[in-house]
């Protein structure tokens, strides 16, 4: 893999700098963290320590190193204890070299209270002035997050890594726009969407069940997993759309209360794969007692699950379904590539619509996404930018901006054109 993704050079700057901060790199399985931070190590002349905390017994007894001087880091139980003996080798290697050096530890939150101890070594670390950098990789944001969030305020600084868009797998892989929607944007897929049902089953064996499995099961309280699954797939199918908790608990078996779907759909926002999005409102209250719009985060999840071969369905022989995927490629595009303080939602108020809404302080823009035939719905479009003083709104697709410009973007772009 020789395509390198914007953050490694991000990375590389980080290292350069001095040793002041941990350096958090998150994001969904297979977005390319272990990748990021190899293609990075290359570039800088540092001793670097790789250590995958989720590695089987076999692998992970020696760390991938640059050096040979390393195998003398070896254990088999990765926990705590594993982890202070790691870092404290690779600290005073790095104290007595007075060189700077690297130490990477992939999946960390598979560590029982590893903030903790990380917080202390680190502390100790800063107090005698070791010249060690610490890079944190893992897939589980949810874990991650509450662990950066309270034991290591202020001590990290984030690389937010998200599913890849289509600008990178277009010059990765050569995927054209009508691909990228289908196919989505995970990069070990590429390779086999030439062969649709092996394509799928890599996404469903490789991506999914290791997400749910993994990433979910494994690192939070889910008392109802079959309920988790299928809202899943419910996510997966009705994305795009506008969805009560009421309508899904009556396509869900065991539903129980609305809270609990909605801790659910937390959980798989968290994880990279459905969120639900809030309806745009004045008041924060009724954006949170709203009906969510769902929308994968990465449209391979939506093709996986609906189980239509690429042909069929950009041939539009659905034109709604198809519809749905365009609309749902746009939204993941605006939620992956917002910036933190760039809202996204949608809009409905009687037979008004708009298809998503972005906010970043004071500037608001609507964005309307047309894949069939038709015109926008300029009424609406109209309503919503007197009622909110907005921006003039977007319109993406047949008779507006075109979908691969769009996507071409980050969503901030938009809010300032």
């Amino acid at each position: 893999m020789h395509y390198e993704r914007s953050h490694v050079d991000l990375l590389v700057e980080r290292l350069r700098e001095p040793v002041e901060r941990i350096i958090a790199i998150f994001g969904p399985r297979q977005c390319g963290k272990t990748t990021i931070q190899r293609q990075a190590l290359r570039k800088v002349p540092y001793v670097s320590h790789e250590f995958a905390v989720d590695a089987p017994t076999s692998e992970s007894a020696k760390p991938r190193s640059s050096t040979a001087a390393d195998a003398r880091l070896v254990t088999a139980q990765r926990d705590t204890e594993w982890l202070v003996r790691t870092w404290r080798e690779c600290s005073e290697e790095a104290a007595r070299s007075g060189a700077k050096s690297v130490m990477v530890l992939d999946e960390i939150q598979k560590i029982p209270q590893w903030s903790e101890t990380v917080k202390g070594l680190w502390d100790a670390d800063r107090a005698s002035g070791c010249p060690m950098h610490v890079v944190v990789l893992g897939s589980a944001p949810m874990r991650m997050q509450a662990g950066l969030a309270e034991s290591l305020a202020g001590r990290f600084e984030l690389i937010r890594a998200t599913h890849w868009s289509f600008t990178e797998m277009r010059d990765a892989f050569g995927y054209d726009c009508d691909e990228f929607v289908f196919f989505g944007g995970y990069p070990g897929a590429a390779d086999f969407r030439s062969d649709f049902g092996r394509w799928r089953a890599y996404v469903s064996d490789a991506l999914i069940e290791p997400h749910l499995e993994q990433d979910l099961l494994q690192m939070v309280r889910v008392d109802k997993p079959a309920l988790l699954r299928q809202l899943f797939e419910l996510g997966c199918l009705y994305s795009g759309q506008e969805l009560s908790y009421k309508k899904m608990r009556g396509q869900l078996e065991d539903a129980g209360h609305e809270s609990t779907l909605a801790r659910y759909l937390g959980f798989l926002s968290d994880a990279g794969l459905v969120t639900g999005l809030f309806k745009h409102s004045k008041t924060p209250l009724t954006r949170r007692s709203s009906s969510p719009k769902l929308n994968v985060l990465n449209t391979a999840l939506m093709s996986a699950v609906a189980g239509d071969a690429f042909e069929d369905t950009v041939a539009r022989a659905n034109r709604n379904h198809w519809g749905h995927v365009v609309e749902s490629a746009v939204g993941a595009h605006l939620v992956n590539t917002a910036s933190p303080a760039t809202n996204v939602r949608y809009w409905r108020d009687g037979n008004s619509e708009v298809d998503f809404v972005l906010q970043r302080g004071p500037h608001l823009v609507g964005v309307e996404v047309k894949a069939g035939g038709g015109r926008p719905r300029r009424s609406s479009l109209e309503d919503f930018e007197r009622r909110f003083s907005a921006s003039p709104s977007i319109v993406v697709g047949e008779n507006g901006v075109p979908l691969q410009d769009f996507l071409s973007e980050p969503a901030d772009h938009w809010l300032g054109s």
